[in-house]
């Protein structure tokens, strides 16, 4: 029975089920949104939901019993059975916070495709290496942040008026977004040299701080290709060198079987 399970719960078909299933309720929690649709499907959408919590958590169950106490020692099947557990948390007064915390549910076709696992397995591996850029990067901005609000929070309080409100509108200057015509140039009407100080820190954040976080980034996925590659060599070799023993093996009884022969030890058919 163990044997049997375990073939089912690992088995390409029984994968491909859960990818499908995640990816129809992805759809099913957006139509949800709509009221015109939930006016008219909403008995529908909660038994659908009834039904693909109750397989979730069929497939967690499975999944504990053949692994057992290993299924609780890695994190993606750990962050699996957090997912459905919140699912099965009736969404009453106290929870109901829970309920739109459902739509974590999607994030389970992260750990059913084995491409979106590695990329989030890069991610967290950069983290060590981007708090540096991070802290760095935060210095900028609460070094910027100050120096904005002392020059132009007289004359335009609504962006620069507070640190915090310093802080949000160089975010926002940050991504490019509506940073000339919508910020800089009305400034420059009244601060003619602002551009001195908004060029600069769109140069060191936008174009240097920003790439370098990629750069490590993808610095960490040809790590991680690497290491994989190297593992499949590995496997390959070791595959290798376990066919050379047994032809070894092979020859050895040949030989042996033709010294029996020769001697007439053992009789020609």
């Amino acid at each position: 029975m163990h044997n049997k399970i375990k073939t089912l719960v690992e088995s390409g078909l029984f994968t491909k089920f859960i990818i499908y299933l995640i990816v129809l309720n992805g759809i099913t929690m957006g139509l949800e949104t709509s009221k015109t649709f939930m006016s008219s499907f909403e008995n529908y959408t909660s038994i659908f939901n009834q039904i693909v919590i109750t397989i979730f958590t069929i497939e967690i169950i499975l999944r504990i019993y053949v692994h057992k106490i290993s299924f609780f020692k890695n994190p993606w099947s750990l962050f699996d059975f957090f997912v459905v557990a919140i699912s099965l948390v009736p969404s009453s007064s106290g929870f109901e916070i829970l309920r739109t915390l459902r739509v974590l549910r999607l994030f389970r076709l992260v750990t059913a495709v084995p491409q979106m696992k590695k990329i989030v397995a890069a991610l967290i591996s950069v983290i060590p290496g981007m708090l540096s850029v991070i802290a760095l990067m935060t210095l900028f901005f609460y070094i910027s942040a100050i120096m904005s609000t002392q020059l132009f929070a007289e004359k335009f309080p609504l962006w620069f008026g507070t640190l915090g409100e310093s802080f949000y509108t160089l975010f926002q200057i940050m991504t490019l977004e509506s940073w000339s015509m919508g910020i800089v140039r009305p400034l420059m009407e009244v601060y003619p040299y602002a551009w001195v100080f908004f060029v600069p820190f769109i140069f060191v954040v936008t174009f240097v701080m920003i790439n370098l976080v990629v750069a490590i980034i993808v610095d960490a996925m040809a790590i991680l290709n690497q290491k994989e590659e190297e593992h499949i060599l590995e496997e390959v070799q070791s595959s290798e060198v376990h066919i050379n023993e047994e032809i070894k093996k092979l020859r050895t009884e040949i030989g042996e079987l033709k010294f029996l022969i020769e001697n007439n030890i053992i009789k020609k058919d």
